[in-house]
């Protein structure tokens, strides 16, 4: 899988990823979590509501959304379309903030150990996940111990992870994240069909694209074989496309057998398989493939001189002299 028609995917993977690191190199860790008492009800810093998205506090976690991002943003990405995408993301960090914040709130009136949610945008993943949850279809299904699995079975076990990295901080975040890809899934308000202005779209197209860089598939060679080294005089030759498609007959390919009414007709040849195989086994014409024919005295001189060895033994040492 690649990034191709998921440019939105791959530029919030290399942003998370390079601020995390330029936190972690500057050790400002401190300034990217989100915590009710003191920050927000004494300190009144605000903004920490949004800059927590920003960065992961730790490479494990860091690790585990990047996992995430490519095998289910990727898809999502691609179902939504771009722009549809982008608009996804937005209103997505935005309900997880509210829920956060709320979240906090009410549950540090009945226990003060829910204070502080770790920097990360973990909610967002996890709105990523109930996407992927409801719009995409398991490929594949298996069973272990008698216990019936999906090949999406794997992506959930990363998510898990992540959600229970620093419980119960990060399980909190989690939950509230499924409960904002929900809320958004169930298009409460018309949120589906919200979208970023078009002088953002354009403004992102023209500049923040080209940061991303290239996001189309590799191109794999079409060649059979290895490539061989040619001189820079001599022409060169485009690779044969293969392909399992049946082909037209050629008249190299074709050999003509007497008929009684029309004289001849075209009948197809040995393919190259079944002269690979016929070589092996010895059933081929060694003089139509280039492989040197023993004389028969030679057979008979070798045979005189040694006994105990086989026919096709001699056969073979005389063919490869």
């Amino acid at each position: 899988m690649s990034f191709q028609h998921a440019p939105v995917t791959k530029g919030i993977m290399m942003a998370v990823a390079v601020s995390s690191v330029v936190v972690a190199i500057f050790d400002v860790k401190h300034n990217f979590h989100l915590q009710l008492v003191p920050h927000i009800s004494r300190d009144r810093q605000y903004w920490r509501l949004l800059s927590h998205h920003a960065a992961f506090s730790n490479s494990s976690e860091l690790f585990l959304w990047e996992l995430i991002l490519y095998n289910i943003g990727v898809n999502i990405e691609r179902q939504f379309g771009g722009v549809k995408y982008a608009s996804f993301l937005v209103v997505s960090t935005l309900l997880v903030t509210v829920l956060e914040l709320l979240s906090l709130l009410v549950f540090h009136q009945f226990d003060s150990a829910f204070n502080i949610i770790p920097s990360g945008p973990v909610g967002l993943a996890f709105s990523l996940v109930h996407q992927y949850f409801s719009l995409v279809p398991a490929t594949y299904h298996f069973r272990v111990f008698g216990i019936a699995f999906s090949n999406k079975a794997f992506l959930y076990a990363l998510a898990l992870q992540l959600a229970f990295s620093q419980p119960w901080s990060t399980t909190l975040a989690a939950a509230l994240g499924f409960a904002a890809g929900a809320i958004y899934r169930s298009d409460v308000a018309s949120l589906k069909s919200y979208r970023l202005p078009h002088w953002f779209v354009r403004l992102a197209s023209r500049y923040l694209f080209s940061l991303v860089g290239e996001t189309r598939a590799v191109r794999r060679t079409t060649r059979a074989f290895p490539a061989t080294e040619v001189s820079e005089t001599a022409p060169r030759v485009e690779d044969e496309v293969i392909t399992t498609a049946p082909t037209p007959r050629t008249d190299h390919s074709t050999r003509s057998i007497p008929n009684g009414s029309h004289g001849a007709t075209e009948q197809p040849g040995p393919s190259v398989m079944r002269e690979w195989v016929n070589e092996l086994t010895g059933r081929v014409d060694r003089a139509s493939t280039g492989i040197r024919v023993p004389a028969e005295a030679e057979i008979s001189q070798l045979m005189n001189i040694f006994p105990d060895l086989q026919r096709d033994v001699i056969v073979a040492a005389l063919q490869r002299r």
